[in-house]
């Protein structure tokens, strides 16, 4: 077995490859490796890039990359990929040493181009990420709906990973993921995993959605809902007893709600906030920011390991009770925030109280601190807080600062 519990073979479902790694892309992924990157950009006749925990950096040594070698990495990973009518492509893949990437293969003015994104080499506890332990909770419910949210690259798909691994281990259900790609490679453990790849296995999400509700499903991860479709079907299997799991990309939590209503047509925006009233479990927000604190930098530190995660999960987390459930509702979704700053007890808290813990810990400065909040007075209120042994913040120190690697989506 390679990492992250997945089978050996080199290319995972959707990307059928017909040969062996280009022992060129095998460099460059080692170099991704080896420099701890989030990211490897291939731009036909330009250097090749990586993102290290941020800004992107050419790869010196590196000349730029040919026509001819990015038609051969184009071959390996997307051998379908029609280089005179199609325009981009997703896939994922194991390199030759195991490490997961998933890739978008896309046209350009002046040629082709390929993103790579490297995925965690295992499951992650909560604690790793940085996130509240409460959030286990939501793999025991019966069904409902969980949504996560942020930006690209803020850790969405590992933090579903890891709520899935942790149902997977724990609980003899049935459960179905419909990604695009397919990234973390679940083997059934005490559950039935069955993942399906848009593409390959199904024309769209929505598709896929419809048919898994034929499939007798406990749980349902899917990877991202955007359109009306697929959200009303996400709502309609959690309300048949399903417990769904999907990501949004919104800036927080009450954006978040406030999308999944907007893309319907006004006059069906009530019905659909009477039923995400009724199915949704939790919200979460995450966001990565750079670990530019003194205790992240430190040079003494004991932990080789953590000297090399440089950068750190900011979350916000609404668990939907009752009186949260009546907000979303009554469209007053922006009092959600006042919930959100109480209800510490339950694993909820705003960006700024997680904010001002991360800040207090030494792990981010006060002016990545203040940059990341939409509300910096409340960050320092909530610092004082916290430094000063006061007890109106519900941020705590109840969990570890989940320092983690590069940029991850």
């Amino acid at each position: 077995m390679s990492k992250a519990g997945q089978p050996d073979h080199t290319i995972e479902p959707g990307s059928q490859s017909n040969g062996q790694c280009p022992k060129e892309l095998a460099v460059l992924l080692a170099d991704c490796v080896r420099h701890d990157a989030s990211d490897l950009h291939l731009i036909e006749g330009h250097t090749p890039c990586l993102r290290v925990h941020g800004p992107l950096q050419r790869i010196g040594c590196q000349p730029p990359t040919e026509r001819a070698l990015m038609l051969e990495i184009v071959r390996f990973l997307r051998p379908s990929f029609d280089i005179e009518t199609a325009g981009s492509a997703d896939g994922s893949f194991s390199a030759p040493d195991g490490t997961r990437f998933r890739f978008n293969i896309y046209q350009r003015a002046g040629g082709l181009a390929i993103a790579l994104r490297r995925l965690e080499d295992r499951f992650r506890s909560l604690s790793e990420l940085g996130l509240p332990e409460e959030l286990y909770n939501l793999c025991d419910l019966p069904y409902g709906l969980v949504v996560v949210s942020g930006a690209t690259g803020a850790g969405k798909s590992t933090t579903l990973a890891t709520l899935i691994d942790r149902i997977n281990r724990q609980h003899p259900c049935h459960i179905i993921t419909i990604e695009d790609p397919v990234e973390y490679v679940h083997q059934s453990a005490k559950a039935l995993v069955n993942q399906r790849e848009v593409g390959p296995h199904a024309g769209s999400f929505n598709e896929a959605l419809v048919a898994s509700l034929r499939q007798d499903p406990d749980v349902i991860l899917v990877g991202e809902i955007r359109d009306a479709n697929t959200i009303r079907t996400a709502i309609t299997a959690a309300e048949t007893g399903h417990l769904v799991f999907t990501t949004v990309h919104a800036s927080d939590c009450v954006s978040t709600v406030e999308r999944m209503v907007g893309v319907f047509p006004a006059d069906e925006q009530d019905a659909i906030r009477q039923q995400l009233a009724l199915v949704l479990r939790a919200v979460v927000n995450q966001r990565l920011l750079v670990a530019d604190g003194d205790a992240a930098i430190a040079h003494d530190s004991n932990s080789p390991e953590e000297k090399r995660h440089t950068r750190v999960v900011a979350s916000e987390v609404v668990m939907v009770t009752q009186a949260v459930s009546h907000l979303i509702l009554s469209s007053r979704s922006a009092q959600i925030y006042s919930a959100m700053e109480s209800g510490g007890s339950l694993g909820m808290q705003t960006l700024e109280q997680d904010l001002a813990r991360l800040w207090a810990k030494g792990v981010i400065s006060e002016r990545t601190a203040i940059a990341a909040a939409k509300r910096g007075e409340i960050v320092r209120e909530r610092y004082d807080d916290l430094v000063g042994g006061g007890t109106t913040s519900q941020a705590g120190n109840r969990r570890p600062t989940g320092r983690t690697k590069g940029g991850r989506s």
